[in-house]
């Protein structure tokens, strides 16, 4: 079952649609394997035909998704404050979180002056070790847990120009998760500028990250600090809903 579900792994920015070779060479299976793994996969809607023997990730993958989005406490508190600071700022508002072992944007908010840009959007893992919210969502990690990172991913983060040392590396974070705010200039893309704040599970840790998200060109006219305090003034607003819409559902 395992295998047959790692299908759907291989969907992709570079493989939106996949042949039944496709799969078999992938996962190094006989094509009467990936033919049997594809024919259950469209039965359950999982996948769906996209023309010229190819196939697609299919519809029940958007229900699941409608049902994720229902059920995540930070978007169900997080949707109108940050409309109103999207409205308020004008800028693109980003709601991240870690999965796994992957940082992955779950909502959007688009401002008057949004940015022309994909990376932002729901579900697209972004580069573990660039922009603010992964800068965050790193910095809140236990020690154990970045170290494991560090080990996984050390080239990445020297190609990021991260230290390249355990105990350089473990301080750059510790520093991050103390300032408990993140400004972005060019890192997650060169044409754009990030202010960041964690939304923080006091149980748990990180829950999420918000990020606002602008162009470079509008970097003289905007005063970072004055929104950076305004994102962390909603993300600390979030983090009281979120406390006190759980504290209603105790309750029934």
């Amino acid at each position: 079952m395992a295998r047959m579900l790692s299908v759907l792994d291989l969907f992709g920015q570079c493989r939106p649609t996949l042949t039944v070779e496709d799969i078999a060479e992938a996962l190094s299976i006989s094509r009467p394997t990936s033919y049997r793994y594809v024919r259950i996969l469209l039965d359950a809607n999982l996948l769906q035909p996209a023309g010229n023997a190819t196939y697609a990730l299919g519809p029940k993958i958007i229900t699941l998704d409608h049902w994720i989005r229902a059920a995540d406490p930070v978007l169900q508190s997080a949707r109108p404050l940050i409309k109103r600071l999207a409205s308020t700022t004008g800028f693109d508002c980003i709601i991240s979180g870690w999965f796994g072992n992957q940082v992955l944007d779950t909502h959007r908010e688009h401002g008057v002056m949004s940015v022309d840009l994909p990376l932002y959007d729901r579900g697209r893992p972004r580069p573990l070790f660039a922009g603010s919210a992964p800068k965050l969502i790193l910095a809140s990690l236990p020690n154990a847990q970045l170290r494991k990172v560090f080990d996984n991913h050390r080239q990445q983060a020297l190609a990021a120009g991260l230290p390249g040392e355990w105990p350089a590396f473990r301080k750059y974070y510790a520093a991050i998760r103390r300032a408990g705010r993140y400004l972005s200039n060019g890192e997650g893309h060169l044409q754009y500028v990030s202010v960041g704040a964690p939304i923080v599970n006091p149980a748990d840790g990180l829950w999420s990250t918000l990020t606002v998200v602008f162009d470079k060109s509008q970097l003289q006219i905007v005063d970072t600090g004055k929104l950076t305090d305004l994102t962390i003034e909603t993300a600390k607003s979030i983090n009281a809903l979120i406390d006190r819409n759980a504290a209603e559902r105790r309750l029934f």
